[in-house]
């Protein structure tokens, strides 16, 4: 990865704002239809693919144009609703998804950025300390509780089997 910093951020309140407002719309729009499964509910379905797509399209088209070979127990007009909630469902979330891969790799980038740079002074702060500078001790302690690495084996320890 390069050293150059390549995410530079800075959001107002007023953006933040909208786009909170923007996604609360969405919410409300959406949570009149959207329905929640358990585990063990999406486990018993039947799962409609990419390949399953057309299959349906073609057997609704079938249905329609043949009534007589339709079951009792299939409504047509629900399969209908069905085929186009997919369809429509699908377009939003296919543009959902490529905002929350933008998100994800932004939030990835940044974060890897912002701990680079933390690592940098922390390692700074310990050169610091070895030189004797006033104030870099206690700023080294206050970090080192809360460092995610993992903790040093003393010199003269023999790697674990495990």
């Amino acid at each position: 990865m390069s050293d150059t910093n390549q995410v530079s951020i800075s959001m107002s309140s007023g953006d933040m704002d909208e786009i909170f407002g923007a996604i609360a719309t969405i919410q409300s729009r959406l949570s009149p239809v959207l329905i929640s499964l358990t585990r063990e509910e999406r486990k018993g379905l039947l799962k409609m693919g990419d390949k399953s797509v057309a299959f349906v399209e073609k057997a609704m088209e079938h249905a329609i144009a043949n009534p007589t070979l339709v079951p009792p127990y299939t409504d047509i007009g629900e399969l209908k609703k069905d085929v186009i909630a997919v369809r429509d469902l699908l377009k939003i979330q296919n543009q959902l998804k490529q905002l929350n891969e933008g998100l994800d790799d932004t939030i990835m980038l940044a974060g890897s950025e912002a701990f680079t740079s933390a690592l940098s002074f922390y390692n700074s702060v310990k050169g610091a300390v070895k030189k004797g500078v006033p104030m870099a001790k206690s700023i080294e302690e206050d970090l080192a509780d809360r460092f995610v690495g993992k903790p040093r084996k003393p010199k003269g320890t023999p790697p674990s089997d495990n």
